[in-house]
């Protein structure tokens, strides 16, 4: 990393993965950057108010000011407001955490979610984070709505693993992932069993209108000792059928609205570069 720009951004999303703070020497060997300049970095972001000290010669940790801006956004787009009555009625009929995640670019971002679960296991992650694209239901589903040549640019790009961070099932390779993604064409949503996170299955539909580029998916996760294959196969039509109200009543998102290149256009931008 040299761009001043490109060093500060970098500290931002490492941080980002670390709730309990980072130190100084910890953020500068993690990026490879010299810690005199990770220093005034730091001091940047510390006076404007997006990174606190937890104490003298402490720990450095993310505020809430990132949060607040992304939050600010999702709801001038109007993306939540126009779904979350969709994932509050699916969330009711399975019992589960149905999560939206929505297409940026290269990027599948959760970004609203509606619990389902009253009792005992609940799977509740954090919204905000990109789902992996190999081995998560969301990224099967949004891989099937591409041909295979976008599918495979997307997931190279990405990469497949390291398996071990992900669940005992996670694909290990471009061909095992491209298997799951022809099952999900075939199926109309994906299914995952312990390929995210060790003791969960998940299942996912792609939100699109008439063949177009998609514009997210909708998932519904849960413990694999309760969300059953069985389980989630009688789900798939209210799955599917809440996407699909869902892309259509899209229009009315600012977001949503906007003109949305290929995953294929897209990956030829970044190689051309």
């Amino acid at each position: 990393m040299n761009g001043v720009l490109e060093r500060t951004l970098g500290i931002l999303e490492l941080l980002s993965q670390h709730g309990g703070g980072l130190e100084l020497a910890a953020i500068a060997d993690q990026l490879d950057i010299p810690r005199s300049a990770v220093h005034r970095l730091l001091a940047d972001l510390v006076r404007c108010g997006y990174v606190r000290q937890t104490r003298d010669h402490g720990d450095y940790l993310l505020t809430t000011k990132l949060v607040s801006m992304g939050l600010s956004f999702l709801s001038h787009t109007g993306i939540v407001d126009i779904a979350q009555p969709l994932l509050d009625r699916l969330a009711e009929i399975s019992g589960e955490l149905v999560r939206l995640a929505v297409v940026d670019g290269n990027r599948l971002t959760w970004v609203a979610r509606a619990q389902g679960a009253r009792q005992g296991l609940r799977y509740d992650p954090d919204m905000g984070s990109d789902a992996r694209i190999s081995c998560s239901s969301s990224g099967l589903a949004w891989l099937s709505t591409m041909d295979d040549d976008a599918a495979l640019a997307l997931v190279a790009q990405q990469g497949v693993g390291p398996v071990e961070e992900f669940g005992p099932n996670a694909p290990k390779t471009l061909q095992e992932v491209m298997a799951q993604v022809n099952a999900t064409r075939e199926r109309g949503y994906s299914l995952t069993l312990e390929t995210y996170t060790p003791g969960l299955n998940a299942m996912a539909a792609p939100v699109r209108l008439n063949g177009q580029p998609a514009l997210g998916t909708i998932s519904i996760a849960g413990p694999s000792a309760r969300f059953t294959l069985e389980r989630m196969q009688a789900l798939g039509a209210d799955l599917v059928s809440l996407a699909a109200q869902l892309a259509a009543a899209s229009g009315a998102s600012p977001f949503f609205n906007q003109p949305r290149a290929t995953a294929t256009a897209s990956l030829k931008k970044i190689y051309a570069a």
